[in-house]
């Protein structure tokens, strides 16, 4: 357990841990950092029994006052001393914060701390190896959890060099964002000091220590003026992950990425070395400390992996690499233009990957991933503009969402259509040579590529980046007797939620006109025009021949919800899999399941056209989404009576194909896992999924690896025919962390009342799983199959919210929120979506609980509007 803290409470009612943009902006005037040297004591890391290390920070800065705050959240205060002067630690630090009195215009502040291992991904986590009983740490800081670590000012605009000094075994790796300037080691510990840093934010910041297995490389440029760069390279994994890396693709991309953004951003790179490192149980995709980036280990496949997921992998590598210039090198003011990073990675992930790596496909992975998470945001009452308010650090954690990220990049893709994609990268580089190691808002980036475009962008901002929602964009197609054109139209329809006013918005994109020929789905005509107002003649159009399926957005220049007609969805019916383009498919998807979302098709069409069409897409990434959309409509959007019949329909499909599949192709391994997904909702199966287990029965081409058997088994406990020592002995097999998590979501997953009740007590009353057992604990406590044992803890899911805010981490109280909301809940006959008993709970808490924090109620607000959405569908849905 982790050390409570033994100070006293503020008597205030403020909650000092969640910083206010009003007082970040009055620290910021007062208080200008000169540096910043922390040193760290890890040698007792590898004891469980320790759960806290001394954490020293010295802090150089001048002050306009004589008194202001650090942020800091650990165990204990030793002493703090200001200007050679000791105060009264215990006095001045509340559990959050550290006052200082007696400042004067040059100050020196020293705190001596200790703060505690994290097991929740935040701050300094600390892993301990099932494989082979190592530990590994690491950091993870975004928003503010540099504080749990050392001490500090804890707002992005207060840069600063960081000189890191960390003791720690002798026989780990330690890396942090500099090359190790000086080293030492006696008896069993070594002595690391890191080099300084150049100006940064603290939440970039970053200690990466343990028994790393480790694989170096370099990259170099020479510049026209005949000077050159040399970057050197590093990947580490856990040591008992070795095996599965393969550095070699990943430096492959790195170079690839870092030839890239020098060209096209005109700056070079300013960190010195480029340290990648995958890390244990890991809360995000990866963090752009500079450099030492962080990942998550799941991008290390120990399991077969698709073409798709090598994708999945580069974008984010080179999502992550132009954070080291949007993000790192300039940096936002406040959490309010988070977005002026998110975004921006997030479009040249895609980007860099279509134009630089092999995965020349991205956007249509963007197009069919991505952006189905910014739709999703997009349409929830909490939705906000691009730019949002962000008034605390609170509510900053819960913007880390798909309209920060998948929308923002959405919208740029429009911008570089908008003002050319030679003046977007002119304009980056202008914006990163004005404001290098400094902090920017939105107008510092509009005038930059207003400069560059000599395009007047105050009115494309204000419509695009500071309103809220999405539009919908619908073809409104007339034909001619003599089977031609006669008009064509695009309407639009779109207001803002958050104000109740229309909010049509300009937009420059393509359409395809498609005809069926021989069978296949040709595009036989594209017409780029600018859209502007509620209704736009396509006037290009007239006088064409008659289009078999109008594609609204083509090419995916826009963002908005397209809409197919009725003559373009009877075509798609039957032939949508046969379109050439990728991109073009992921969009007709895309549209009939938002269509589907919004209850305009039917959950049970949608199904039906992913089992006659799915089967026939060529590639396997939409594949892959097409059917994780057709479980999501069987499982929430089919009335609850049809609900078996599809389940088995979808199964009996997935079999059919797993057989029929190249072997070893990326294809058989997607259905191979909707096997296993979708037997967890099914009774009929299981003699050939213990066969495959035992490897009576083989698919060709097919390898049942560890990731695969255990989807397999966790279909088996869903369904009740897999006991715990079967489960026990499958652990016995796979003894790694992998293993260890997908054993926990086995374990909850099995159709008990006891285990359920097990299960919710080790979520709800202690604190001892760790983030990703916390999850693996949700999805087997959530099986679908199980509504009936789950039913019961609704009343007190709502009892404790608020219990769970304020005692765990925000990381694991959001877990909780979203994850144990008792969402899995269907409408009866003759029941309204607005009287079911769980909607109407969740109002009542909303309700009687006006104060609770924002950031918890939004959460609430948004789990009942996916309910609602559910059950509006199902009210609407036909039978598969």
């Amino acid at each position: 357990m982790t050390e409570t803290s033994q100070q006293p409470q503020p008597t205030s009612t403020i909650d000092t841990a969640n910083l206010r943009r009003s007082e970040a902006a009055l620290r910021s005037e007062q208080v200008r950092v000169t540096g910043y040297r922390v040193e760290l004591d890890l040698t007792g890391a590898k004891d469980p029994a320790q759960p806290s290390y001394p954490s020293t920070t010295t802090i150089e800065f001048t002050s306009t006052m004589e008194t202001t705050f650090l942020d800091f959240i650990g165990p204990r205060v030793r002493s703090v001393t200001v200007n050679g002067w000791q105060i009264d630690a215990a006095a001045s630090f509340d559990g959050n914060r550290i006052q200082l009195t007696g400042l004067t215009g040059s100050n020196i502040v020293t705190v001596v701390a200790d703060a505690a291992y994290s097991r929740s991904g935040e701050g300094l986590h600390r892993f301990v190896d099932p494989a082979d009983g190592e530990t590994y740490l690491y950091t993870q800081y975004e928003p503010a959890d540099a504080r749990r670590v050392f001490a500090n000012f804890e707002q992005p605009d207060l840069k600063a060099p960081f000189t890191f000094v960390v003791h720690a075994p002798a026989a780990w790796r330690v890396h942090s964002n500099q090359a190790v300037a000086t080293e030492s080691r006696e008896g069993g510990v070594q002595h690391v000091e890191f080099a300084p840093t150049l100006p940064m934010s603290t939440y970039i910041t970053n200690i990466t220590a343990g028994p790393y297995h480790c694989v170096q490389d370099h990259w170099s440029t020479t510049f026209p003026d005949g000077s050159s760069l040399e970057v050197p390279l590093a990947v580490l994994c856990r040591a008992s992950l070795a095996e599965h890396l393969d550095a070699d693709a990943i430096f492959e991309v790195t170079r690839q990425g870092l030839d890239f953004f020098h060209e096209a951003f005109g700056y070079p790179y300013p960190w010195g070395k480029y340290d990648q490192a995958f890390v244990p149980e890991y809360n995000l995709g990866a963090m752009e400390n500079p450099g030492c980036v962080t990942f998550t280990e799941h991008y290390v496949y120990r399991s077969a992996a698709t073409e798709s997921q090598y994708a999945a992998r580069a974008n984010t590598i080179l999502h992550e690499m132009a954070h080291m210039w949007f993000g790192d090198l300039v940096t936002m003011r406040w959490w309010d233009d988070l977005w002026l990073k998110e975004s921006f990675a997030d479009y040249m992930g895609a980007h860099a990957s279509a134009v630089a790596t092999r995965f020349t496909d991205a956007w249509t992975s963007f197009a069919s991933n991505r952006k189905a998470w910014a739709y999703l945001q997009d349409q929830l009452p909490t939705t906000h503009p691009i730019v949002a308010d962000i008034a605390d650090l609170e509510a900053a954690k819960q913007n880390f969402d798909g309209i920060t990220y998948a929308k923002g990049a959405s919208v740029l893709k429009q911008l570089v259509a908008y003002v050319g994609v030679d003046a977007f990268f002119a304009g980056a580089r202008s914006y990163f040579r004005d404001h290098e190691y400094a902090n920017t808002t939105l107008p510092d980036l509009l005038v930059a590529l207003e400069d560059a475009s000599g395009r007047e962008l105050r009115t494309w901002s204000s419509q695009w980046l500071e309103t809220a929602g999405i539009g919908t964009l619908t073809p409104e197609l007339e034909l001619t007797a003599e089977g031609t054109i006669g008009s064509l139209a695009i309407r639009q329809e779109s207001v803002d939620p958050t104000t109740g006013a229309q909010a049509l918005r300009p937009h420059r994109l393509a359409v395809g006109l498609y005809a069926v020929s021989d069978g296949r789905l040709t595009r036989s005509h594209r017409l780029e025009l600018d859209v502007t107002g509620g209704r736009t003649e396509v006037t290009e159009a007239v006088g064409l021949p008659a289009p078999d399926l109008v594609l609204v957005n083509d090419d995916d220049l826009t963002y908005g919800k397209v809409r197919l007609d009725d003559r373009s969805l009877a075509t798609a019916r039957e032939h949508l899999s046969t379109a050439e383009s990728s991109l073009s498919r992921a969009l007709l998807w895309s549209a009939l399941w938002n269509a589907a979302r919004d209850a305009v098709l039917p959950a049970g069409d949608y199904l039906q056209i992913a089992l006659e069409q799915g089967p026939l897409e060529p590639d396997a990434g939409v594949l892959r989404d097409v059917l994780t959309c057709a479980r999501t409509a069987v499982e929430r959007y089919l009335p609850i009576a049809v609900r078996p019949q599809a389940r088995d329909r979808l199964l009996e499909v997935a079999w059919r194909e797993l057989d029929a599949s190249e072997p070893g192709s990326d294809a058989q391994l997607v259905w191979a896992r909707t096997v296993a997904a979708v037997a967890a909702t099914c009774d009929s199966g299981r003699a050939r999924l213990r066969s495959l287990l035992e490897g009576t029965e083989q698919v060709e081409g097919l390898t049942v690896d560890p990731d695969l058997r255990w989807g397999l088994w966790q279909a088996l406990a869903a369904t009740g025919h897999a006991t715990a020592a079967e489960l026990d002995a499958e652990l016995q097999r796979d003894r790694t962390a992998s293993g260890a998590t997908h054993h926990v979501a086995a374990l909850a997953g099995r159709p008990d009342a006891a285990v359920k009740a097990r299960a919710w007590t080790a979520l709800t009353d202690s604190d001892e799983l760790t983030n990703e057992h916390v999850s693996a604990t949700i999805a087997g406590f959530t099986q679908p199959l199980h509504g009936d044992l789950t039913a019961a803890y609704t009343d007190r899911y709502f009892e404790d919210l608020r219990r769970f805010w304020s005692e765990r981490s925000i990381e694991i109280a959001t877990r909780l929120v979203r994850g144990l909301y008792p969402g899995h809940q269907d409408l009866t006959d003759g029941q309204r979506p607005e009287d079911h008993p769980v909607v109407a709970r969740s109002q009542r808490w909303l309700d009687a609980n006006p104060d609770a924090p924002a950031a918890l109620r939004r959460l609430v607000v948004e789990q009942q509007d996916h309910l609602e959405r559910a059950l509006r569908a199902q009210a609407t849905a036909a039978a598969p």
